[in-house]
């Protein structure tokens, strides 16, 4: 399984193959992240930047399924032909930019391509219960109450790591 964007979202999805079994390579812009994506259960890295990433996705013997996490259509396009026979992208990050995919390597490989945006009250409580039970946990960010603005735009900004996590003033 190939996790694409190693995020909030992608820091978890990493884990959570891990736990599933899942051999998994996690896919990021630059050699900063390798480090924290082996450490959350990556087996590969690929610095999209430095690498073919289709190529090298191909080397490893293709990906069963590749959970897209960052709104990148242009690398997520790229990405098609990396995939096994019936493999699956899965959309979880949304982009302003249109996917470019030839049909042809849908149809001749039987693979194909989903999105999902939101759960229901009972799959988040299956994802919660998955974390508790195999300690998959996010990386989170301790900010006071008084600092959602600040929080807000390290969010927009791509600096958050990799959850933020508002807290209360307990003294009064």
């Amino acid at each position: 399984m190939a996790i694409l964007g190693i995020g909030g979202l992608g820091h978890m999805a990493i884990q959570y193959a891990r736990k599933m079994g899942f051999e998994v390579v996690g896919i990021a812009r630059g050699h900063e992240k390798e480090a924290i994506a082996r450490e959350l259960g990556s087996h590969h890295y690929i610095d999209s930047h430095r690498e073919d990433v289709t190529e090298r996705l191909k080397s490893l013997g293709g990906a069963d399924f590749i959970v897209a996490t960052a709104p990148d259509s242009e690398t997520i396009s790229l990405l098609v032909p990396a995939l096994a026979p019936q493999g699956k992208v899965i959309l979880l990050g949304t982009g302003r930019k249109p996917m470019q995919i030839m049909p042809g390597m849908l149809i001749g490989a039987e693979r194909s391509l989903s999105g999902s945006f939101i759960s229901t009250p009972a799959e988040t409580e299956r994802a919660l219960h998955f974390s508790h039970l195999f300690q998959a946990l996010p990386i989170t960010e301790l900010m006071p109450f008084e600092q959602a603005n600040d929080a807000l735009n390290r969010l927009k900004a791509g600096k958050a790591r990799y959850r933020i996590v508002l807290t209360m003033n307990q003294g009064n």
